[in-house]
């Protein structure tokens, strides 16, 4: 009974933290279905994170006092029906609304998930299990989010969260620990939460803007993305016992972490080409700089710190700030970029479009539809295959048809990998300054 309910606690911690990114591979849906521009599908991101960096340490604070197997039960019962509201949402503004009381049961359930799995398994063991399910939801969610939208829709992923949380409300409940009136007696680990908030930011650009590259810019499905973004999960769970066998110190593991994490950063910016394999090595980067990095900084931020869960809570809120500090940094460099990649792009495929060796008629009737599609995309990386679907050609000009759509791809997705360069480049700068923030030496104090 004892491992299950650990179990259950375990598995709220990871989903909550996963809700922080599981949308990513959703994204693309949500934008076309509910009718919303890139700036607003990012919102469904920030709004939970925001909501959630910003309320968690108030919740620990105001809650200190109280049962924590009541504050954890409300929070987990909240967030399972905003988990349902998300998935009845019939616009971008409900499901926003829906996503920041998402994050607020969140805050709830991450406190109090803490303090029981504490209590259930000893400080030790329930610390670590509460970090462990939180870097592993962060890693997972993506690749989770991704094959529930390609198999049954991007509803699902709220949907499957509701009966796991339903169950984890008695759980909650069943454990019998004492409120905690332990009072504040260190001041927040500012080094360890500042490297957090930094490199969430620099994580915000592969498991955000890599998967928009992925699925808009070189039109991928989303189960083909969250296999191939699956990569930095499992790199993730790699890095313990990597970190196990060579044993570094506590500065050298982060600082390694967070200069790997940087390296795959810019292998993802400079491709040679818009082939998936291009991106896996750089992912394995990212995920081993994640696990290296983001379990052992929390750690040092709440080591030997009291009250426990105020301190958790610091982190929980420096990271999440972190990855809105990364969208905001991101989003409008990234949106800027595709904008002005438009125009060169469009006289690009003028020029193909004027050299294919097409009858002048069918060239006219495919410049006109490729028009129509890129003045409907405006903002998007189009796609273009409406287009050609649309122009009947005569059975001797269809090879022409299919080599000038082949290199119209090309260009497309040439120009959406040059859009996403500098964002890139920008997360790891992020990265670099989180190894500067955790590999400058400490003043000592002087007596």
């Amino acid at each position: 009974m004892r491992r299950a309910v650990a179990l259950l606690l375990a598995v709220t911690v990871a989903l909550v933290l996963a809700d922080s990114a599981i949308v990513t591979l959703a994204l693309p849906d949500i934008l076309a279905e509910l009718d919303a521009t890139v700036g607003q599908v990012a919102w469904v991101l920030i709004s939970f994170n925001l909501v959630l960096g910003l309320g968690v340490v108030p919740t620990a604070r105001a809650l200190s006092r109280a049962q924590p197997r009541l504050y954890g039960a409300v929070g987990i019962a909240v967030f399972a029906g905003a988990s349902a509201w998300c998935a009845v949402a019939d616009s971008i503004e409900v499901l926003i609304i829906a996503r920041c009381v998402q994050a607020i049961g969140g805050a709830l359930a991450l406190v109090g998930c803490l303090e029981l799995m504490v209590a259930e398994s000893g400080e030790r063991r329930g610390v670590a299990a509460w970090v462990t399910a939180g870097v592993v939801g962060t890693a997972a969610g993506p690749f989770a989010g991704g094959l529930l939208t390609q198999a049954i829709s991007w509803q699902a992923i709220f949907v499957v969260q509701v009966p796991f949380a339903v169950l984890a409300v008695p759980a909650a409940l069943a454990v019998r620990a004492a409120p905690t009136h332990t009072p504040d007696r260190h001041r927040p680990a500012f080094r360890p939460n500042l490297t957090l908030a930094l490199l969430s930011a620099a994580l915000t650009a592969a498991l955000f803007l890599l998967v928009l590259l992925l699925v808009e810019g070189w039109r991928h499905s989303p189960a083909t993305a969250a296999v191939t973004v699956s990569v930095v999960p499992v790199a993730a769970l790699l890095a313990r016992p990597l970190a196990r066998l060579t044993r570094p110190s506590p500065e050298v593991e982060v600082a390694v972490g967070s200069f790997l994490i940087a390296g795959g950063l810019v292998g993802l910016a400079i491709p040679p080409s818009a082939h998936l394999a291009w991106t896996i090595a750089p992912q394995a980067l990212v995920g081993l700089g994640l696990g290296l990095t983001v379990d052992r900084l929390t750690a040092q931020a709440m080591e030997m710190r009291l009250p426990r869960a105020r301190h958790a809570a610091w982190t929980i809120g420096a990271r999440h700030v972190g990855v809105v500090v990364g969208l905001a940094i991101l989003t409008p460099v990234f949106t800027t970029d595709l904008q002005d990649a438009q125009v060169p792009a469009q006289e690009a495929i003028v020029a193909l479009v004027i050299d294919a060796p097409l009858p002048a008629q069918d060239k006219i009737e495919l410049a006109r539809a490729l028009g129509d599609e890129l003045e409907g995309e405006e903002g998007q990386v189009p796609d273009l295959s409406g287009a050609f679907a649309s122009l009947d050609v005569a059975p001797e000009d269809r090879p022409a048809k299919a080599a000038l759509e082949r290199a119209l791809d090309v260009q497309l997705e040439s120009a959406a990998t040059f859009a996403f360069r500098d964002s890139f480049l920008i997360g790891a700068g992020l990265a670099l300054a989180a190894l500067l923030a955790a590999a400058v030496p400490r003043r000592r104090r002087t007596s």
